[in-house]
């Protein structure tokens, strides 16, 4: 069965070039032209990936983002109009899949729906409840608690710090955590660790024993010491 493809664009020539190239590859598209019409459409047709357009009017596309993260962990493509860091990381920060900047070409559009498919359909089971001294990672509930207190984690935080948790004592380079936290197939830059790093060892500092330490000039690893230092 062909998977369905949600795209999210108030500009209707964007959504009729990737329609016509989603098409040709074998892919159903279903179209929304604004952020309430995109929440919509998410709930009733469950697309199997959303391609969605930032820049809005009424609510954009970051904000569409913050909520479909709150119920769904269907993969997302953002559109940026701006060659920005921030669009890009501020989107990957809120749990997007992958970004691609306009002008595009559709035929690069159409290789990473692929792509971003692809890698939601290899990923393995995720070990049902991680913990490390005082940190405790529930992957069905998509909780965490440091000392016994819930944290609120965004979804890329989540999944790095379940990438930490798996691989705890062992160094991991920023090449290492990109495929595990955003896939072989990811086209950005090994400084969206840096960042996310810095925003999860913001969220884990309640924890007594637990710490993400850098590895200079390698990347990071999650340690438990054996003080409370």
């Amino acid at each position: 069965m062909a998977s369905t493809i949600l795209v999210v664009d108030d500009e209707q020539n964007i959504v009729k070039l990737a329609r016509l190239y989603l098409n040709k590859d074998g892919y159903q598209v279903e179209a929304a032209y604004d952020g309430a019409e995109a929440l919509e459409k998410a709930k009733s047709i469950r697309p199997d990936l959303i391609i969605l357009d930032i820049m809005m009017p009424e609510m954009d596309g970051l904000a569409v983002c913050r909520e479909l993260r709150k119920t769904s962990n269907v993969p997302i493509i953002i559109l940026t109009a701006r060659d920005d860091d921030i669009d890009r990381i501020v989107g990957l920060e809120l749990g997007a899949d992958d970004y691609i900047t306009k002008p595009f070409n559709p035929r690069e559009l159409v290789a990473r729906v692929r792509a971003v498919l692809r890698r939601a359909s290899n990923e393995p089971p995720a070990q049902p409840v991680l913990e490390a001294d005082g940190v405790r990672l529930d992957s069905a509930s998509r909780e965490v608690t440091v000392e016994g207190e819930q944290v609120t984690l965004r979804a890329k935080e989540f999944d790095l710090l379940a990438a930490f948790m798996s691989h705890t004592g062992t160094v991991l380079d920023r090449e290492r955590l990109l495929q595990l936290v955003w896939g072989s197939d990811y086209y950005g830059d090994t400084r969206t660790i840096d960042v996310h790093v810095a925003w999860l060892r913001e969220k884990l500092s309640g924890a007594k024993r637990v710490k993400i330490q850098t590895v200079w000039g390698i990347g990071y690893k999650l340690v438990v010491s054996s003080d409370e230092s």
